[in-house]
This record gives structure tokens, sequence and C-alpha cells, in this order.
């Protein structure tokens, strides 16, 4: 039975630990929290009727190896031990998990000095890593077109990620954590300690926002992000046809563009044996716009628009050269010569339509009118709000998780 307390004629469910959001981080939170302290009850919001149905399960399924993240990043402390730790996870609950390794490849000259930060960050955050000619990248990826050089990432692999945030959710429900499901936090107040939902109101010792998409929303209501709100990318694939799969062994990436934030279209052998081609990084109108309309709201919307004008005008690491690069990616004819960077012998036959869909849900600086890059957390006494949990969110969770656990039990 519940535990109901009054607080100023407020009837309010009790938890030592109310978690906001069942995506990777708030499921590894839990499970973090639940290990340390067995005898805690600890509460997770979802305002979705499942678990992982957004960025959590919809990503590529890539347990990425850390060596775009400089050392001084948070993403570099956490990323390639929490790649380690979901190998192991996957291997204990018998999850699909392949360790196929990566290439990253040169596709013009003025790659080469970034292959050369690249090794400097495996070098620095202890990743393997191999410098390898065209004729290496050739033995490890036949049809991959490289230029001059590239780098060979062996622990690199995929996973079934639905499956993984399924088994948490299983797990952390046979411990005892309650995942209280169509459950939105729509109020708090942050002094009493009580967050209410639609349906219900909870006290809670300490909660973690780990809402994804939402987060930026969830902190205002803490007084928190002010700085801060989240502009959506969405990233579409196609896929190879399947009597072409065998293109691609594992994974080829190009060399991060110095000029643009984000990777650009990839080459990815998910867990199924199914190769897709993409993401796209095209700002979206909507946190759940996956389609054309669906997910548009027309106030929410309104404001991203406003957001996404400011960033066009300021044009602050060329976050127009970003949209026009993107924009044009609608265009499959654009799409494939992304993609023919990385392998010349693509045709647009090759390439079929997919539904697969993703929204990276990108903070953005609302003073600077700059992308942030890491993870950035905000706190109060008795809160922790993630605000942007993107990639390599799913990879580094696990060690992320005891990080934020780490820093809550530091402080109190």
């Amino acid at each position: 039975m519940p535990v109901l307390v009054t607080c100023k004629n407020i009837m309010a469910q009790t938890c030592d630990y109310l978690i906001v959001g069942a995506g990777i981080v708030g499921l590894t939170v839990a499970r973090e929290l639940k290990r340390r302290n067995p005898a805690a009850k600890i509460i997770v919001l979802e305002k979705d009727v499942e678990v992982g149905k957004h960025a959590s399960g919809r990503n590529s399924g890539v347990l990425h190896s850390g060596v775009y993240y400089g050392s001084t990043t948070l993403k570099a402390k956490v990323c390639s031990s929490g790649a380690t730790k979901m190998r192991l996870f996957a291997e204990e609950h018998n999850i699909p998990c392949r360790r196929s390794g990566k290439v990253i490849i040169a596709t013009s000259e003025r790659d080469l000095p970034t292959v050369e930060r690249l090794l400097k960050n495996a070098k620095e955050n202890g990743i393997v890593a191999e410098r390898l000619d065209e004729d290496g990248i050739r033995r490890l990826e036949p049809h991959a077109t490289a230029y001059q050089t590239g780098i060979y990432c062996p622990d690199t692999a995929v996973i079934d990620s639905k499956a993984v945030v399924c088994k948490l959710r299983t797990l952390l429900e046979q411990e005892g954590v309650e995942i209280v499901f169509e459950s939105p936090l729509v109020s708090a107040l942050p002094r009493e300690k009580i967050a209410q939902t639609p349906k219900e109101t909870f006290s809670y010792g300490y909660l973690f926002n780990c809402a994804g998409a939402g987060a930026d929303i969830v902190a205002k209501k803490f007084g928190l992000a002010k700085d801060y709100t989240l502009v959506p990318f969405k990233g579409i694939y196609y896929k190879l046809r399947p009597e072409r799969r065998d293109l691609v062994l594992g994974n080829i990436y190009p060399v991060p563009d110095v000029d643009l934030p984000f990777l650009g279209v990839h080459l990815t052998r998910g867990i199924s044996g199914d190769v897709y081609v993409g993401p796209t990084a095209i700002p979206a109108l909507g946190r759940e716009n996956y389609g054309i309309l669906k997910g548009l709201e027309l106030f929410e919307s309104m404001k991203i628009g406003v957001e996404l004008f400011g960033m066009y005008c300021a044009n602050k690491q060329n976050f127009r050269l970003l949209v026009h690069t993107e924009a044009k990616k609608y265009l499959k004819s654009s799409f494939l010569a992304s993609a023919q960077k990385l392998m010349k012998e693509l045709t647009a036959s090759d390439l079929i339509p997919c539904d697969k869909v993703g929204i990276r849900p990108q903070l953005i600086n609302v003073k600077t009118k700059t992308l942030e890059m890491d993870y950035i957390i905000e706190r109060t006494d008795s809160t922790l709000h993630v605000l942007n949990s993107i990639s390599p969110a799913f990879t580094s969770s696990m060690a992320f998780a005891e990080w934020l656990v780490d820093r809550v039990e530091e402080a109190r």
C-alpha cells in the first residue's frame, strides 16, 4: 500500500527518490539508486505508456567508444566505461549485442587534422584506436571510400536498445521500483518537495529530472534552466536494400566536419542485420515531430521557430550552414551525396525508405545562441536535472548514472 501524507492539505504519496522520465537515463539512475539503497522507495514518472518510447528506443543502437570527446568533457569521463558496463549487462541478460567495430574515415584533405585530434582524444581517454591507411580500411570495410587515412575503433558495438530498456523495466519492477505511466510532471512545490501529475501528487526526499526532451520544461518548474531551452533536430534514415547489405560489415563514419556541430550521415549495420544510412539533423518544429505534421503543437512550434530564427541570425557555430546543409537532405539526391562520401558506389536505388526516425533534443543557450555539446547538470538541495542527455547518453548511461548518484551523495 502506498504511504500517503498530508502537506498543506495536499494528499501525497511519499517516496525517498522520485525520478522523472523512464528513458535510459532515468532507468539506470533508478537501478543505481536501488543498488546502493535496497530499502529505498523509488518511483519513476513516465508521461507515455511505455519505457524508452523516444530517444532511448529510437537511437542507432551503437555503443560508442568515446573517441569524439575531449578529455575535459563529462562525455569523455563516462562514455567508454559506460559502453563496457552496457556490454556486460547485455551479456548477463542475453540481450543481443555485437562488437562490430567502427572505421572513421577522412573524406578530404581538410579532415586530416581532425584525424590527429581524434587520435589525441583516444590516447588521453584510454580508448583503443588505430590509425589506418587506405589499404587497412579496405581490409575492414572493402567498399568504404577513404581519403588517405582513417581510424579503427574495435570496441564499438551495436545493441538492441529497446531490449535494454525493457529488461531494465522488468528488473526494476521486480526489485520494487514503481513506474507510473501516463504521468507527466505538471507542477511542483520545490520547498515542500512536492511534485504533481494529472492523476497523483508525490512527496519526495530527492528528485532526479531525467525527462529527456522535456527536461528543460521540468527544470523550469524548480526555478532552474533559466538560460536554456531544448530545440529538437530530426534524424531520418534510409536503409540499404537487402541485396546490398553486405556493402557494410560494421560501422562506417565520417571524420566530423569541423564547421558543423553534428557527426553527419553514417552507415551502421544494426543488430538485426539491416544497414541504416543516416541520420540527418534537420531542425524540427516539435519535440515529438517524427512525421511531417505528426507531433506538431502550434504554441510549442512557434516557440521553437523563434529560437531557430534567433540562432539563424546569430549564426554561432555555423548554424546557417547546418540548416542549409541538413534541410537539403530532405531531397534524396542530397542525402545520397552525403552517403557517397563514405561509399562512392552507392546509388539511389540502393537506398530504400525507412520508418526509423529519431529526435535529438538539443540544448541551446538562449543568451549566447549556441548549442551545448556536453551534458549539462543543474541542481538544488533536493533535486538534480539532466538538461542535455544527447548522444552518447545511451552508451554512457550506466556510468553516467553512477556519476550522477555520486554527485548527490557527495553533497548530502
